[in-house]
């Protein structure tokens, strides 16, 4: 159905309306990134002149590149880390026939149910006691197991034909070779939505990185940021909008490059 022109044209100039009052706290951020202290305090939402000096004193005040590193560092393994175990565990409950498999997937998924704040204490705990405070272990092993990307990889691997795999297995070819050649390839758009998704998450996490390190040498970019709010005056917030710019870039980045993959990969495990 074909809806009339002006009809058309109210829809999207609402729309625009719309995303103009969600992006408007980012879009004033960035304008405040090059705006000086002076015309910051005089209210001025569009700077008389553009300046990088809030950009390099984000890099002189605090040592942004290393919170960088680790910020990806610590993003990268986790999404790696869950791509690996999220999808040999949706193999096993999809491809695998062993007793209990039904109830042993939907206890699995129940754990989503549980608070992430709910889990902080017994986690802190264990990493303490292995030593792995302070390490990047402790920053990402906890998060490896994902119930919501073992579900969503599951939901895509029953699509697969269960010919496949039987014509694999006559063909003399074993799990791990057709979890490889054939599962995975077939998977990419979910694989890449939860890649995305794990590495976004990642990157923004706070609070267990507080929790897990007590120096800046393995500190993510959040708590960075969080210092750099603090040990600045009410003066000075357009260093600190440099700095929230600066953070927010490679997440826009990827979501911008996997923006089509991310939203087939997620309506696809709606629909499934």
């Amino acid at each position: 159905m074909t809806l009339p022109i002006h009809r058309k044209v109210i829809f999207y100039l609402l729309l625009i309306i719309s995303a103009l009052l969600i992006f408007s706290p980012a879009i004033i951020a960035f304008l405040m990134s090059f705006m000086s202290s002076q015309d910051i305090m005089t209210g001025k939402l569009i700077p008389t002149g553009l300046t990088l000096d809030n950009y390099l004193k984000v890099f002189e005040r605090f040592p942004l590149m290393q919170y960088l590193l680790n910020s990806f560092i610590v993003s990268i393994v986790i999404m790696m880390g869950q791509l690996i175990l999220a999808s040999l565990a949706a193999y096993a409950f999809v491809f695998l026939e062993f007793k209990g498999r039904d109830f042993l997937f939907f206890i699995f998924i129940a754990t989503m149910m549980v608070p992430f704040e709910a889990s902080i204490i017994p986690n802190f705990q264990t990493i303490r006691n292995l030593n792995w405070l302070d390490h990047y272990n402790g920053l990402t092993i906890p998060f490896f197991a994902t119930a919501f990307g073992t579900f969503l990889l599951r939901q895509n691997f029953k699509q697969i034909p269960k010919e496949l795999k039987e014509a694999s297995e006559i063909a003399g070819i074993g799990d791990f070779k057709f979890y490889l050649t054939v599962v995975l390839p077939m998977a990419k758009t979910s694989l890449i939505t939860l890649g995305v998704y794990g590495f976004v998450t990642s990157w923004n996490m706070y609070l267990w990185p507080l929790l897990a390190t007590t120096n800046d040498s393995v500190r993510t970019v959040q708590i960075g940021l969080r210092q750099l709010q603090s040990q600045e005056q009410l003066n000075e917030w357009g260093v600190i909008m440099a700095g929230a710019i600066i953070v927010v870039l490679p997440t826009l980045i990827l979501l911008f490059l996997g923006q089509k993959k991310l939203q087939k990969g997620l309506t696809e495990g709606a629909l499934k």
